[in-house]
């Protein structure tokens, strides 16, 4: 490699072999303009930009490429905290503005296309005012901010506790008692544009309308049909009725779904004389139950004992004699069934049978028989 030329210029620069010698600069008289500063030999260095190429040549290290890229539009440096330009496109335009529209076609498909799942609805407003309700699916708007959207889940069901925590809620009933009630709502929104524009906060317009309306039904019926559970169904069906009624008046939009009566206990002060009431309760309950039991037992005997009578009388009436004479053999067998008899012979005559004492022992002679 001694005596060649490096193709990057001067060989010690280039990192090549280093053996190489420059060769002399031409002298300003031959054949170069005296003006000219003397240009350097051989081949141009194909990493370094025309305004790089004045002095003294260097070798094409990474850091001349990113300090090249780095230098402002006049060719001065920039310093090294700036972003990289971009490489030119084919017809030399620059990428920014292809750049620019892409952000801004993303931006249009983002806001104006929304995708609903099928338990949801959408409000569109058009600059605050409502436009339109959207569903499930793909649905396109305007983009933002000339259009809005907000979504909403509409078939979920909400379960509203009242009282919230352990407190009493004391209600009044028809008969002057108070009773401890807790009871749950259940509703959905079916409406969702007047659910959203109707009231600043529907579910507490849902909480106070379900008290006012239980409170109304409960003042309708006694404490028993409360406590004890027998009038709890029509309870909750009067109450979820008038709940639908005053929120379709007020147009919320919601759908009551059911009321739950989940606890009806007396006051805490007087739960021990409730509890007491209560036991004797049960004892007239059981003890009514009992006489009614008797009453329909004694009542269907003398049911069957008249029906009886009518097919004997029936009987009697074809034949009256035979009718008397059988009437009158089972009467004395019903009488004397259950009496010692002892028959004896008339006209003086003493013989004597004891039939009971025969029968008496006739079964301790069978074991006594069945042994030999």
């Amino acid at each position: 490699m001694a005596g060649r030329k490096s193709p990057w210029g001067n060989g010690n620069d280039a990192g090549g072999s280093g053996g190489g010698e420059e060769p002399p600069a031409t002298p300003p008289g031959d054949g170069a303009p005296a003006g000219d500063p003397p240009g350097p030999s051989g081949p141009r260095n194909p990493w370094l930009k025309p305004d790089d190429y004045a002095g003294e040549r260097r070798s094409p290290n990474i850091e001349d490429i990113f300090r090249a890229k780095r230098k402002g539009p006049g060719g001065g440096g920039g310093g090294g905290g700036g972003f990289p330009s971009l490489p030119p496109r084919a017809n030399g335009k620059s990428w920014w503005p292809v750049i620019l529209g892409g952000v801004a076609l993303l931006w249009l498909f983002s806001s104006s296309t929304h995708q609903l799942s099928p338990k949801e609805q959408g409000i569109v407003t058009t600059f605050g005012k409502y436009s339109r309700t959207i569903g499930s699916g793909v649905n396109f708007t305007a983009p933002w901010p000339f259009q809005k959207v907000e979504t909403r889940d509409v078939t979920s069901v909400t379960n509203d506790v009242i009282p919230e925590g352990e407190g009493e809620n004391l209600v009044l009933t028809s008969d002057q008692n108070l009773i401890d009630l807790s009871y749950q709502v259940r509703w959905n929104i079916k409406n969702l544009e007047q659910f959203t524009f109707a009231s600043t906060d529907p579910q507490s317009t849902v909480r106070d309308v379900a008290e006012a309306a239980m409170r109304l039904s409960v003042a309708e019926v006694p404490l028993k049909a409360v406590w004890d559970g027998t009038g709890r169904g029509q309870l909750e069906a009067n109450t979820r009725r008038r709940m639908q009624d005053i929120l379709d008046a007020y147009r919320t939009g919601v759908n009551v779904i059911g009321v739950d009566i989940k606890k009806a206990d007396p006051p805490e002060k007087v739960a021990d004389a409730f509890q007491k009431v209560n036991v004797a309760q049960q004892l007239a309950e059981r003890d009514k139950n009992n006489a009614q039991a008797w009453a329909q037992q004694t009542l269907a005997r003398a049911e069957g004992e008249a029906a009886a009578f009518d097919k004997v009388y029936a009987e009697y009436r074809l034949a009256p004699e035979v009718t008397k004479r059988r009437m009158y053999y089972e009467t004395m067998e019903r009488v004397l069934s259950s009496n010692d008899k002892v028959v004896v012979e008339a006209n003086g005559v003493t013989p004597y049978l004891p039939l009971p004492e025969l029968r008496r022992r006739a079964p301790e002679a069978a074991p006594a028989a069945g042994g030999q």
